[in-house]
């Protein structure tokens, strides 16, 4: 007598998985990519996109090759992607930082490049991402720490484009314990990174020693701060819509003479940015004061200008400012 087949898992009941309200209010073309790590976040974010638009979703897995367990990372999600009937692709970077830059910079970068790819290698236009209120939260505490600017404080965007390709956070408005208290409450099983335990990321620490402090005395923060971060994103794109018209009156690249025209306060905008959307690079709020400087004194032909900014350095020729990557 032949053997009965051992049954398929089942996906799990996501009814109730609070990521789903947030999916129904998202507008995104279909099919769509899942960014899925494993982890509690994109698993609960997965559950509720696969229930939502079955057979129109994807999910793509970054294998950093980091951690001995990205194998085993890589297998889990395939498993749960099985269960789900869900497509994965799992795309291997190498995540590696270089001499003087942050490995947390490195992979964050490294993995929206596979992710943007991965997405248009299958046609997809559209890449979902698991952030969420807490993250938002710990986002705009690392930026106050750092001291940060507008950019800084407007946090994590909901909706940004990079590489070509468009990435979501429908997740910033429900914080981490509703999407736990649902995998437990499914016995939906997930990855626990164990570099999120690592008290050597000061994220991790705001996350373990800070937000219970803040929680307690401010119950309301993750609204609050959502609220904020949203008051510098607005104060952000008319300094952004400035800047550009700024840009477009002084060159690309700018001319001083042009640039010295403008207020302290305006050069400052319209070379953050010139930098950051013709060059990918941010100055150091130092690097920023001695260019200003430098600028405020350039009032003769043979005044010189060669400035690291960056990984690279701002240079005059012939009165046009002009950058150049590298040492």
């Amino acid at each position: 007598m032949a053997a009965s087949p051992t049954p398929r898992p089942r996906p799990a009941d996501a009814a109730d998985n609070p990521a789903l309200a947030a999916l129904r209010a998202t507008t995104a073309p279909l099919p769509l990519a899942v960014a899925f790590s494993g982890g509690a976040d994109s698993t609960a974010l997965l559950h509720a996109a696969a229930r939502i638009w079955p057979g129109q979703v994807h999910a793509i897995h970054v294998h950093h090759g980091l951690q001995a367990a990205a194998d085993d990372f890589a297998r889990h999600c395939q498993k749960v992607c099985e269960t789900l009937v869900v497509p994965l692709h799992v795309i291997r970077v190498d995540a590696r930082h270089q001499s003087g830059e942050s490995p947390e910079d490195a992979a964050r970068r490294a993995r929206y490049f596979a992710l943007a790819q991965g997405a248009a290698s299958l046609g997809l236009k559209t890449v979902l991402l698991a952030q969420h209120a807490d993250d938002q939260v710990e986002t705009l505490l690392l930026a106050l720490s750092r001291g940060a600017g507008l950019p800084g404080l407007a946090a994590m965007p909901a909706t940004f484009e990079r590489h070509g390709v468009r990435f979501q956070r429908p997740l910033l408005g429900i914080g981490a314990a509703a999407l736990r208290a649902w995998l437990a409450g499914q016995g939906v099983e997930f990855i626990e990174d164990p570099t999120n335990a690592d008290a050597a990321f000061t994220r991790n620490r705001i996350r373990r020693d800070v937000l219970p402090a803040l929680e307690k005395a401010f119950p309301q923060l993750r609204e609050t701060f959502a609220r904020s971060a949203r008051h510098a994103a607005q104060a952000q794109e008319l300094l952004a819509a400035l800047a550009a018209d700024d840009l477009a009156a002084a060159g690309n690249p700018p001319a001083v003479r042009e640039l010295r025209k403008l207020s302290r306060a305006r050069q400052a905008n319209l070379l953050r940015h010139w930098l950051r959307t013709t060059h990918e690079a941010a100055a150091s709020a130092a690097q920023m004061e001695e260019l200003l400087d430098q600028l405020e004194a350039c009032a003769t032909r043979g005044h010189d200008i060669r400035i690291k900014v960056a990984n690279g350095r701002i240079e005059l020729h012939q009165g046009i400012l002009k950058y150049s990557p590298g040492p």
